[in-house]
């Protein structure tokens, strides 16, 4: 027997169905391992308070930023439902000219990092902002300064309702319009055939995207601080920075806690969908006709578009060709190398998060098994915990355990794959679901081994959903700020670190350039996201 007909073989036994079982226990558990033991790390720092854990964390104080936080939570979230929701109703049920433009423009604001957003919305606010200059021939003289819990509230509903357009604009894409067509026969008016009939069918699509607007709303860091407004993300920095480790991981604890939450309340809606019927005919044709409305709707995703895009890319553009705020102060100057280290870091990330994503993405499409459920779930125990928890929690867990991985590149890169792995592993597990296995068991009969039959079927087959996903994991690296404020090595500043210290110094007009950037960048996400989407609905130049 030939070496490659041993490695063959060899690669058989090993990729059988009960190796793979097995291969995937292990794998299983390492996965929920490397979540939880870092995680966990944060009991032990907890422990060194003693009996003061309970006063802090009671404290008025700390109550009262808990209630601040879940405030704008709750605040960001059912604004980024009442916007959401009719957009994607817009761009799929409603007559309205140009869908597929109005699509893209509604789904664009995701690809703005909020704390750009948020940047750019103060620079232009207030006496002297950038509005306000440009308003002065007109006899404007200020503009209404946007701070504070408001515009908090403001600029991340802006940015995040996306999110909910998006999942319930799939959830529409695959509605029965039948069901609704025979309700509005059966003298049901249109808000009662909506209500009765089109809201059970699309609200698990709907609490998909409030609960990613939440958990993002939760774990933001940049937008509040930029916005002045006090929340658990700036709470916990001040104490780890004021180097009260032990409060901190304390205060980590109760963020984690309401993480949880929101993610049983989430569980519950997603859960209940016994209103819900699938059909594979007649999805999505439902078309309401708006008459002359249709035109004065379309100032919605023009303002938010307008707002979200145009806004950012005018003042960061202005600072670059005219100079802004500190630009020609300080020693903060730009560094290309600061780019590098982003895109190092980033594709580092991505390799990574395929690696662990692939051998869970096959099992979980190929079986139900218990195994392959909690293969498949555990990676988002990282991804539902906050940037800033997670960089908390591996800083304390490297210098008690491994201190040789202390604030290096390998510890960043794990943080990022902890955070973003789900999101390769959805994309290869959408990928491999598609793959018809006929084609498999006939590169079998034609003498391919079980690895033979993958390498030239499976992977050819599958590769758009690994590009995909390692896009998505790449290009969300690029804009993560806490994790990446926090586990850096020294010395080692990327385009988010580089935007953050010249934000703190005030040196506005040095962020112009890497700014614009970032947002180029983050805006190949949302082409990749966009895509992938289904376009069967014929919508693209009405």
């Amino acid at each position: 027997m030939s070496v490659g007909d041993r490695l063959n073989s060899l690669l058989d036994r090993l990729t059988d169905d009960t190796a793979v079982g097995t291969g995937l226990t292990f794998l299983a558990a390492a996965v929920a391992a490397v979540l939880v033991i870092p995680l966990g790390w944060l009991f032990v720092d907890v422990l060194g308070l003693g009996g003061r854990a309970i006063d802090l964390a009671t404290s008025a104080t700390t109550l009262a930023v808990l209630a601040r936080s879940v405030a704008l939570v709750v605040v960001v979230t059912a604004g980024s439902v009442l916007v959401g929701v009719p957009l994607a109703v817009l761009t799929v049920q409603a007559d309205i000219p140009f869908k597929r433009f109005w699509t893209v423009l509604a789904a664009l604001p995701l690809a703005v990092p909020s704390y750009l957003g948020a940047f750019a919305v103060v620079s232009a606010t207030g006496r002297g902002g950038v509005l306000a200059n440009a308003l002065q021939p007109i006899g404007v003289e200020t503009i209404p300064t946007v701070d504070g819990f408001t515009g908090a509230a403001l600029v991340l509903t802006v940015y995040t309702y996306p999110y909910v357009f998006l999942t319930t604009r799939a959830s529409l894409l695959s509605l029965d319009a039948s069901l609704v067509e025979a309700a509005r026969t059966l003298n049901s008016g249109r808000w009662e055939a909506f209500r009765r009939v089109t809201l059970p069918q699309i609200l698990p699509g709907v609490a998909a995207g409030a609960l990613l607007v939440a958990l993002y709303t939760l774990s933001d860091f940049g937008t509040p601080n930029i916005m002045r407004v006090e929340v658990f993300t700036q709470f916990i920095y001040a104490r780890y920075t004021g180097f009260m480790q032990d409060y901190a991981a304390l205060l980590s604890l109760q963020l984690l806690a309401v993480t949880a939450v929101i993610l049983a309340v989430e569980s519950r809606i997603g859960a209940d969908d016994s209103g819900a019927y699938a059909s594979s005919g007649n999805r999505g044709a439902l078309s309401i006709r708006l008459g002359w409305l249709r035109y004065p709707l379309l100032l919605l995703p023009l303002l938010v578009g307008a707002t979200a895009i145009l806004l950012p890319v005018v003042v960061f553009g202005l600072w670059l060709t005219n100079g802004g705020p500190g630009y020609a102060g300080g020693s903060m100057t730009f560094s290309w190398t600061y780019g590098w280290n982003s895109l190092y870091v980033a594709l580092l990330a991505a390799v990574a998060s395929v690696l662990v994503a692939l051998p869970i993405a096959l099992r979980s499409a190929a079986s139900d098994s218990r195994l392959a459920v909690l293969a498949d779930r555990a990676p988002y125990a990282g991804y539902a915990a906050p940037g800033i928890v997670l960089a908390i929690a591996l800083v304390s867990f490297s210098l008690n355990v491994v201190p040789a991985f202390y604030k290096t590149v390998p510890l960043l890169v794990f943080a990022y794959v902890v955070r973003f792995v789900p999101q390769a592993i959805g994309s290869m597990r959408t990928s491999t679901l598609q793959v018809d296995q006929t084609l498999v068991e006939a590169a079998r009969t034609l003498g391919r081994s079980r690895f033979g039959a993958f390498r030239s079927v499976t992977l050819p087959l599958i590769a758009p959903g690994i590009v995909t996903g390692a896009a998505l994991v790449f290009l969300t690296t690029m804009k993560e700020l806490p994790a990446t404020l926090i586990l850096r090595p020294l010395g080692f500043d990327t385009l988010v670190t580089y935007i953050w210290r010249v934000q703190e110094a005030g040196l506005y007009g040095r962020a112009a350039l890497p700014a614009l950037v970032l947002v180029v960048v983050s805006g190949l996400s949302m082409a990749v996201i966009l895509a992938q989407e289904d376009t069967a609905d014929g919508d693209t130049n009405e």
